[in-house]
This record gives C-alpha cells, sequence and structure tokens, in this order.
C-alpha cells in the first residue's frame, strides 16, 4: 500500500503482518509522517524500490516465518537506503546487536509505546538528515569546477544574481544559457542551495557524454534484463534526486527518443524505468544548461519545440568572461589565492605586464580557461609576483601581437619601413609591457640593460 506525497513530509514505511498494528500506527503517525503499508518483505521491497523512503519500521518477525532483519540487510541495498528501526516482543541484548550489526538504527519492543516510539522514529530522522547533509558536504567540496560561489561585479552578473535569487524558491524549470566554461553548473547549484530542497540532493548529468540508451538508462534507471549487461535493477538519476534538484547539462545533445521520455517527465512528473512499463511518480525541480541556441536547433527540427517551452520557463544567460572584462581582476585573485595555498607558495598578485596580457585576452574557454592559465603561472612562478613569462603560451601568442599598431607606434604596411623604426616601436611595446621597467624590458627584448639605455636616449624615448 502506498500513498501520494503531500506537503514534504518525512517518509516512513511501517512493515507489520498484523493488521490492526499496522492501522493502529497509520492514524497515530499521519500527518507526522507520509506514511507507506507492507505486511511482508515483498510488499516491502517494492515499496522501497520505487518510492524513496526516509525511516523502515519493521517487526522482527513476518509472516511465513521471514526475519525482519532480512529486510534491513536488503533495504541497505538499495541506492538510497532509510534508517531502519526494528520492533521485537523477544527484545534482548542478542537482538539488539545483530540489529546494528545488520543496519538498524534502533529498536523497540513490544507491547508499543507509541510516544517512546515517536521519540526515536524523530532521532532517527534526525540521524539520516544530518547523513544527508554530511554527503552532500563531502560531495562539495569534492567538486573541481569553478569557485565555492559565483564572482562578478559586471551589470549582467548583477542582474543575474537577481533572477537567482527571485527564481531560486519557487519550482520553475530554468534552462542557463551560454559557451562553455561560464559557470552554467555553479548557477545550478546556487539554485538549488537558495532552494527549499536544498536538504535533499543536487544531482548534476552531463548529457553529451553517454550514448542515448545509456543516457535513457542513467536518467529514468532500469529494469533487470531490459538490455545487454543490464544484469540488475537501477534507480535513475530523476529517482536519486526526490525532493531535490537535477542538473542537465548540454540539453541540446539528447536525442530524439530521451527527448519525449523528458518531456513526459516534466508534464506530467511521472517516469518509466528501461524495461518497464510502471509509472513512477517524481517530484524534483529541473534545471537544464546548454551552449548551444536552442531555438535555431527547434528551427532546424533537431530539437523539439514542446520540450523547447517546456525547459524554457525562465532562462537565464551567462555572458562570456570577454563581455565582462572588468571580473576578470576578481578572478584572478581569487584564482592565485586558491592555488597558492594549494602550492604553499607565498605569491601576492601579478606584474602589471602580466595582469594587461590576461586582460586583453579573449578567453575563448571563458573562467575555467583562466582557472587553467592562472594554475599554470602559479606552478611556474619563481618569485612573490606572476610575470609575462609565467603565463600559458597561447595566451602570450594572442597578446604579443601586444598592442595594436595604433596604440604601440608599430607602422603600418602603407608606412615608409626602416630598422630604426622598427627597433623604436618594440622598445616602446616592451617598455609599455614592464610598465616602463627598464631592466624586465631589456630582457624581453634580448638586450642588455645597458643597451637599452642607451638605445632610450637615442630615439629620445
Amino acid at each position: 500500500m502506498t500513498s501520494e506525497v503531500k506537503n514534504n513530509l518525512p517518509t516512513l514505511l511501517v512493515v507489520e503482518d498484523e493488521k490492526n498494528t499496522r492501522d493502529g500506527l497509520r492514524r497515530y503517525f499521519d500527518g507526522k509522517f507520509d506514511i507507506y503499508l507492507a505486511p511482508d518483505v515483498t510488499t516491502a521491497m517494492n515499496v522501497l524500490e520505487s518510492q524513496p523512503v526516509d525511516v523502515l519500521l519493521t517487526d522482527l518477525r513476518l509472516m511465513g516465518g521471514t526475519e525482519g532483519l532480512d529486510l534491513l540487510v536488503r533495504a541497505q541495498s538499495i541506492s538510497h537506503p532509510p534508517v531502519c528501526v526494528l520492533m521485537t516482543a523477544y527484545g534482548s541484548e542478542k537482538v539488539a546487536v545483530q540489529a546494528m550489526k545488520r543496519g538498524a538504527y534502533d529498536y523497540i519492543t513490544k507491547p508499543l509505546d507509541l510516544e517512546k516510539l515517536d521519540v526515536v522514529l524523530t532521532r532517527a530522522l534526525h540521524s539520516r538528515k544530518v547523513e544527508t547533509e554530511n554527503l552532500q558536504l563531502r560531495e562539495e567540496l569534492d567538486k573541481k569546477f569553478g569557485l565555492e560561489k559565483l564572482i562578478g561585479n559586471a551589470p549582467a552578473m548583477v542582474e543575474i544574481y537577481d533572477r537567482i535569487r527571485q527564481v531560486a524558491p519557487t519550482n520553475a524549470t530554468v534552462l542557463i544559457e551560454g559557451e562553455s566554461g561560464t559557470g552554467k553548473e555553479l548557477v545550478a547549484q546556487s539554485l538549488h542551495m537558495l532552494s527549499p530542497r536544498k536538504s535533499a540532493r543536487f544531482v548534476a548529468v552531463h548529457c553529451a557524454a553517454l550514448s542515448p540508451q545509456l543516457l535513457e538508462s542513467e536518467l529514468f534507471g532500469h529494469e533487470k534484463g531490459a538490455f545487454t549487461g543490464a544484469i540488475e535493477r537501477r534507480i535513475g538519476r530523476f529517482e536519486e534526486a526526490t525532493h531535490g534538484t537535477i542538473f542537465l547539462d548540454e540539453i541540446g545533445e539528447i536525442d530524439a527518443v530521451t527527448q519525449v521520455k523528458l518531456l513526459r517527465a516534466l508534464g506530467e512528473q511521472t517516469i518509466q524505468r528501461v524495461g518497464s512499463n510502471q509509472n513512477l511518480k517524481v517530484d524534483v525541480r529541473v534545471v537544464a544548461a546548454t551552449n548551444k541556441n536552442l531555438e535555431a536547433q527547434v528551427r532546424e527540427g533537431k530539437f523539439r519545440e514542446d520540450l523547447f517551452y517546456r525547459l524554457d520557463v525562465v532562462p537565464i544567460h551567462l555572458p562570456p568572461l570577454r563581455e565582462r572584462r572588468e571580473d576578470i581582476p576578481l578572478f584572478i585573485n581569487a584564482f592565485v589565492q586558491e592555488y597558492s595555498r594549494q602550492n604553499h607558495k607565498r605569491i601576492s598578485g601579478l606584474s602589471m605586464d602580466a595582469q594587461e596580457a590576461l586582460q586583453r585576452y579573449d578567453w575563448p574557454g571563458n573562467v575555467r580557461e583562466l582557472r587553467a592559465a592562472i594554475e599554470h603561472a602559479v606552478a611556474l612562478c619563481r618569485g612573490e609576483r606572476i610575470g609575462v613569462r609565467d603565463l600559458p603560451a597561447r595566451i602570450l601568442g594572442q597578446s604579443n601581437t601586444l598592442l595594436s599598431p595604433a596604440q604601440s607606434g608599430v607602422p603600418s604596411a602603407q608606412s615608409n619601413l626602416n630598422l630604426e623604426t622598427l627597433e623604436k616601436s618594440f622598445i616602446q611595446q616592451a617598455l609599455h609591457l614592464t610598465d616602463r621597467n627598464v631592466t624586465e624590458a631589456a630582457k624581453l627584448l634580448g638586450i642588455s640593460r645597458r643597451t637599452l639605455h642607451r638605445k632610450i636616449k637615442a630615439y629620445q624615448i
């Protein structure tokens, strides 16, 4: 017997072969838990494998002589096991030790003291909440992508922060658009952490990394024998994200069949595991992301129009880094501090020429590329300040067009060229890049400091 989730109550599965006891427990805990009832292990496992359960309360001895301890063991094998409490008329230290060894949180003897049982279940529920929060914390600490919080003061980012604060408390589906490396997953995490669902899981799925068959199984799960290699039932990511948020990255890469199933999941809040005809209700907030123009894909017949409208309820567009260059120094400072700590170095910042080279670069890989560039520079830096020579070659390759002809005084193709004019222009560029540091400029030009002084005087620079 099952019931539909209401008011986000915690879920309790009562496994008891005596109907009067089952009904009594249902009446007592109604309103505090969303309750499922089962008379035997088979029914109980069907509930556990199809519905999210927070607390399992089971009798020690069930119909047919099946031990409740065996159910505890089986319950621990599902992807998100409930916290388990045992009821027994045969209370003893031996039973308690057996129950704890097999995964029970606690046990209570019959005849039941309902007030005492209420206290035990409340503690068990709190234990599950703490365990879930610790798991989330460990997962967040393991993440390598992005900063722990969004960074940027550019006007476009200020608008994005405001939109995140507005939409996060709702259940609206969000579509995050932007180039690769702009921080789309970080925005999705912020939406989750600022929402009422923050105590549940944030589950990320990178759609482009999987083949169509594997993606369908990853999202919705599969039954044993559904396809070659499906040796057991598998819970999908939608079920894992129950009461939480699922983040579908690179949504534009999914195939036509999966698009249909995703449309149904969004519209009806139901899914079907691969190889099953059973509809499973899911309570999940969907956040999707793409680096493609989905509207153009709709026009080209590559993406379903109805699915696009389901996803594009609240759009958030992340600008590329080259369009918010005022934020580059903020990222540089944050990344320098981060990688200096990791590498046990004391780096106070960047030289003026290195800062300008990073500021001029177009950053096709956006924030992700900037992070990698700073990690590279910190690793190679020998002093307390990062210089031009510490930067990746590709950045210098673009930046060492150095300045435009108008900025640097380099003669154009139509100008009268001679060696003195070229030499003077290169000296001017070197001095500009090193903030008029003659020693550094001489190193950049490959000449001695004394020779550079002489040429500066000769050219009246």
